[in-house]
């Protein structure tokens, strides 16, 4: 007969104790591993490692996604951002735009700090659906988690999703309009595109005037999409109803004493110049007389050299001078003696802006006058906004150069509808440039979900799961805006769904009624730019999140003793 085979207990006493449990040899193996990477750290360097960081990402970057989450669509809330700043305690904005709420909020999580930056970099680029591309990428974060949770590796996800996001990518294109051969049908579509985008601001109660005057400004560029050309004039008072569009230029600045206030066929010399020397520095000088008359004849002497200067300005053939610093009581006189009209300290932005306006240049030097180009405008003059005088510059030589007037009650009022007016207007020159455009309401969110449910049953393999988990994250973009209107989003979505199956592809949310309605009909318009920069956006840094299994906080640099300043 064979021997008996040796006992298999894990505890079998007559072993040693590291033969006797593995999950002893493994403790001491993964203790000295710590011990190790502790030894060539700097002290006070922490290492999160595997499950742990995988969680304190997705448990970060949900967190920014939710913040934001409620200020998402036409019946989306509004946030209050207060500074705790104690030099400006009592700063406040009251805001729903997202790009502004997550660029207000410290953050100390490295996977919050990526959706942060996404919403910045989908503002500058686009200029709206910051809100959405936090919104969706932490939505994909929160179906990776249940993946990750089933043992299904993070690089599998991954390759499900880059399947799914193609998928999207095509559906998206298909689903887009182009009508920019038609001029008209164009204004329209660009009309809804604003309307749509103001209808989550401040202004959606008076989105039809707001979307006009956008489209009336965004369509004087002429295609050149330089926004510097419209200005935004912010004075409190009156209501929103009556903000307006100003053909032309304005200027919040004053007008010198004694000159005129009304100037045809303007000659304008924009300058960056000092026009104060007429005065003594007393302060950060020394003067030694022996008599009051040195002092005297050195006043004369600094008039002198500031009457030469101002002659040369007037040599240069203009009769409108514009300076960005300030003017003194000398030269300002001597300027409405010639009948020119001086405008002192036009501040950096005013400045560039006059001069890309006017076509002229900024001067700093007038010895060589056949050197510089003067702005042109047809006629310049002091109007009434309110109770407060502007200086209004019309018939400008660059004709796209226009100033939105907004009127409000408060200036925080002003400032969200500044920001709300800005949001359109970067949407429009981004369309003007992609004038494709695509139904909004949730539209193309079940469009594309259905292509990638489509892709992923012919799909073999465990990145069918992920590229299911992708389809529902893009449904949750239509349940999240309704739920935000106070519906019932599993039943609005399965509607929607329904619709979609049924060969409805116009089917969207319709908020005001809370039912499903045609989004053409409605006009609910977005720009197909906005939308793929946010499906790119957030799957991408999704992606890039998921990837993560170690988080190294380096510890920072020590300051040595007695170095203090």
């Amino acid at each position: 007969s064979l021997p008996a085979p040796p006992p298999t207990n894990h505890c079998d006493k007559n072993r040693t104790p590291a033969l006797r449990c593995p999950l002893y040899l493994f403790g001491i193996l993964f203790c000295n591993k710590t011990i190790m990477e502790q030894a060539y750290m700097e002290h006070g360097t922490s290492v999160d490692k595997g499950e742990n960081a995988r969680l304190s990402s997705f448990v970060g970057a949900i967190a920014i996604a939710d913040l934001v989450k409620t200020t998402l669509g036409p019946k989306g809330m509004d946030k209050i951002l207060q500074s705790v700043s104690p030099h400006n305690h009592q700063q406040i904005s009251v805001t729903n735009d997202g790009a502004t709420i997550l660029r207000s909020v410290q953050i100390d999580n490295a996977a919050a700090k990526v959706l942060v930056d996404i919403a910045k970099v989908q503002d500058d680029e686009v200029g709206d659906g910051t809100t959405s591309v936090a919104v969706l990428c932490g939505e994909l974060l929160r179906e990776a988690e249940q993946l990750v949770a089933q043992r299904i590796h993070p690089q599998t996800i991954a390759q499900g999703w880059r399947l799914a996001r193609a998928a999207a990518r095509k559906a998206l294109e298909d689903a887009s309009i182009d009508n920019s051969a038609d001029e008209a049908e164009f204004r329209r579509d660009l009309t809804k595109i604003a309307q749509t985008t103001l209808s989550s601001k401040l202004l959606t109660h008076e989105k039809s005037h707001f979307s006009n005057l956008a489209v009336d400004a965004v369509l004087r560029l002429k295609g050149s999409n330089n926004l510097e050309h419209i200005q935004i004039l912010k004075k409190p008072g009156g209501s929103l109803r009556d903000s307006y569009l100003e053909d032309g230029f304005l200027l919040d600045k004053q007008i010198g004493v004694g000159q005129p206030h009304r100037i045809e066929n303007a000659k304008v010399l924009i300058a960056n110049t000092s026009m104060d020397t007429d005065k003594i520095k007393i302060y950060g000088s020394k003067v030694k007389v022996d008599s009051m008359s040195k002092v005297a004849d050195i006043e004369e002497a600094e008039k002198s050299k500031m009457r030469a200067k101002c002659e040369k300005i007037i040599a240069h053939g203009c009769n409108v001078f514009i300076n960005r610093q300030l003017i003194y009581n000398l030269p300002e006189s001597i300027f409405a003696e010639r009948g020119i009209m001086a405008i002192e300290h036009a501040d950096f932005d005013g400045v560039e802006r006059l001069s890309a306006v006017l076509g002229g240049e900024v001067a700093s030097t007038f010895d060589h006058p056949e050197l510089v180009t003067l702005g042109e405008c047809e006629i310049i003059e002091e109007v009434m906004i309110g109770e407060d005088k502007v200086i209004r510059f019309g018939g400008c030589k660059s004709g796209e150069a226009c100033t939105v007037v907004l009127r409000g009650a408060s200036s925080h009022v002003l400032d969200e509808a500044e920001r709300s007016l800005h949001d359109a207007l970067c949407i429009l020159t981004s369309t003007v440039r992609e004038p494709r455009t695509i139904c909004g309401g949730g539209c193309t969110e079940t469009i594309m979900a259905q292509a990638v449910d489509r892709a992923a049953e012919e799909t073999p393999g465990k990145k069918a799961l992920a590229m299911s988990a992708f389809a529902r994250a893009l449904r949750q973009l239509p349940a999240i805006v309704a739920d935000n209107g106070g519906y019932d989003s599993a039943e609005l979505v399965t509607q929607l769904r329904a619709a979609h199956a049924a060969g409805k592809k116009t089917s969207g949310l319709d908020m005001y009624n809370g039912t499903i309605g045609d989004m053409k009909e409605l006009g609910v318009m977005e720009s197909f730019r906005s939308k793929m920069q946010v499906l790119q956006s957030a799957s991408e840094a999704a992606e890039m999140i998921l990837r993560v299994d170690d988080i190294i906080k380096c510890a920072p640099r020590q300051r040595e003793e007695g170095m203090g300043y």
